[in-house]
């Protein structure tokens, strides 16, 4: 799966600073770290804790909600597998907002890359606290 395209736009319509997206991408990196790992909590610490995820046929209110059915994959269904994300656009609602599209895809244990068939595009929106990124809504 090859990344494509990525733009940011400040508010007010100007071109972000690469460092911008930069930080916002590394969200995405620390995640699929955590997935590699088979780490829930270490996946959750990326998600503010009233965050809202869609997924086919699953709605996860919150952060407790994400990690126990995190954790319970990991142990199951996805132990061993990884995440991959691209980021394909980025674009910063407000200096503390982003809204990110991505392509992503779970690669099973023994995968060596994903597949066109296994990748599906993703929105999230995430929001700076405290100085740190968090995925307050995700939507896949």
């Amino acid at each position: 799966m090859k990344s494509g395209r990525t733009h940011a736009v400040r508010p007010g319509g100007g071109l972000s600073t690469e460092a911008g997206e930069q930080t916002v991408a590394a969200v995405f990196e620390d995640i699929s770290q955590a997935w590699a790992d088979g780490d829930a909590g270490a996946f959750t610490r990326r998600y503010a804790e009233q965050a809202t995820v869609i997924l086919p046929g699953v709605l996860l209110r919150d952060r407790i909600e994400v990690r126990t059915a995190m954790a319970a994959a990991f142990a199951t269904c996805l132990k061993g597998s990884q995440r991959v994300h691209a980021v394909r656009s980025v674009r910063f609602l407000r200096q503390d907002v982003a809204v990110v599209i991505t392509r992503s895809a779970t690669m099973l244990s023994g995968q060596t890359g994903a597949t066109d068939e296994q990748g599906e595009s993703a929105t999230w929106t995430l929001c700076r606290n405290d100085g740190r990124w968090l995925i307050e809504a995700l939507h896949s």
